[in-house]
């Protein structure tokens, strides 16, 4: 059993911070120029991600159940897992966690915006953008991942698997639906790990900056949301 609702925020909150932090900072020290890691390219986010997912859930594990998502939080509720009752707050403690988690990037980096000129490469620091924009086929993408990564998540519970190993196969999760259906959209999975950072680069003095693209950013928050209940559902018919 975890610990009060308050506790189980503020380590939501603590833990998709860290998310961001690493995981958008990976994306910083490949997309900015004067990096060490500029250019390190797709398979050095793939696992930047990964390894932030996993490392996250062992912050604050004794905290939170590291859920850290909005989608993951719905489809627990959904599966019958979670409280309906704490979605809400799960998911204000996890967007505000992201927000601070970029602006944390942003610090991080900071002589860095002035050196890139990019707009684009600085706006995919923050959150996701589609390789080729078609609003259907970017959403049916964020909908097939993350019933990939809700549904993989669910299975693992019926699974004969230590819990103190879940957070690593979480993270294995990631590194392999990145690899496989990643490339499309950017594989955000997370309605707060786009939001939050997409309003933190709205708002932020950011050096080089352009716009937010508030168009496109209905997808990964939508899209992983449907993924995320339709995975739960199937779960819970046959499981």
């Amino acid at each position: 059993m975890h610990n009060s609702l308050m506790m189980q925020l503020i380590g939501e909150f603590i833990g998709t911070a860290f998310v961001v932090l690493l995981g958008d900072g990976v994306c910083a020290a490949v997309n900015l120029k004067k990096s060490k890691a500029n250019g390190a390219g797709w398979i050095a986010i793939a696992l930047g991600w990964g390894l932030a997912v996993t490392l996250s859930v062992y912050f604050v594990s004794w905290l939170s159940p590291g859920h850290f998502n909005p989608a993951v939080t719905i489809a627990m509720a959904t599966a019958g897992k979670f409280a309906w009752s704490s979605v809400l707050p799960y998911i204000i403690a996890q967007v505000a966690g992201a927000f601070v988690g970029a602006v944390m990037v942003w610090l991080t980096y900071y002589p860095h915006w002035a050196e890139t000129t990019d707009q684009e490469l600085i706006l995919g620091t923050f959150s996701t953008e589609p390789a080729i924009r078609n609003y259907f086929w970017n959403f049916f993408a964020e909908v097939v991942g993350t019933f990939i990564f809700i549904y993989g998540l669910l299975a693992f519970t019926k699974a004969n698997i230590p819990a103190n190993l879940n957070p690593i196969l979480a993270g294995l999760l990631i590194v392999g639906c990145v690899f496989s259906v990643g490339g499309i959209t950017g594989y955000a999975i997370n309605p707060a790990r786009d939001f939050g950072p997409r309003l933190a680069h709205q708002l932020l003095p950011i050096a080089n900056k352009g716009k937010s693209d508030w168009a496109y950013s209905w997808v990964p928050v939508v899209g992983p949301i449907v993924g995320g209940l339709l995975a739960a559902l199937l779960f819970k018919a046959i499981a």
